[in-house]
């Protein structure tokens, strides 16, 4: 079996009680919370609290942990999305492509798909001019890139990360 496929059957395996949804819910919202804090809005004293965090985050379900900046105050006054078609779909050349994406740091996002986009990317610039530089002299200069089509984003009408968690 494969290392994929086991840590996969091992995830289908994890379950999750109502503490460890509340655990997960309550860091996706605030992860500068503190583990009292925490205890206290699951119910639960500190020490148990802070072992189940932890094996939370070994089980690879806390992936890390981050904090949400300003980009138009840091300077990254436009988002763009790229949408970006390959010549060629071959694991190689998807890899190596996946790979310069890893080392842009304008790239934020870089999502594969099906259909007629390959890759959709989002991208922050510190304007038009920026983001026209990276495409012509980064991405549309890879070989394998056959076409990219561009968006400016007006603007963010909801930017929630992780995922919705029951309780």
């Amino acid at each position: 079996m494969s290392i994929l496929l086991g840590k996969i059957l091992d995830m289908a395996r994890i379950k999750l009680d109502k503490i460890d949804r509340k655990i997960l819910r309550n860091l996706q919202s605030n992860g500068r919370m503190s583990n009292v804090d925490l205890a206290k809005e699951a119910g639960i004293s500190a020490p148990p609290c802070l072992r189940r965090v932890r094996a939370l985050e070994e089980a690879g379900l806390i992936k890390g942990y981050h904090a949400e900046l300003d980009h138009k105050t840091l300077g990254y006054g436009v988002t763009i999305f790229a949408k970006v078609k390959l010549e060629s779909h071959a694991d190689t050349d998807l890899a190596a492509f996946e790979e310069a994406c890893a080392n842009w740091e304008c790239v934020r996002e870089c999502w594969m798909l099906t259909g007629d986009t390959d890759f959709l990317l989002k991208v922050v610039a510190r304007d038009w001019d920026d983001y026209q530089l990276f495409l012509t002299n980064q991405l549309t200069a890879l070989s394998n890139v056959s076409a990219v089509k561009s968006s400016l984003s007006i603007r963010a009408s909801k930017s929630k990360p992780g995922v919705p968690i029951d309780l």
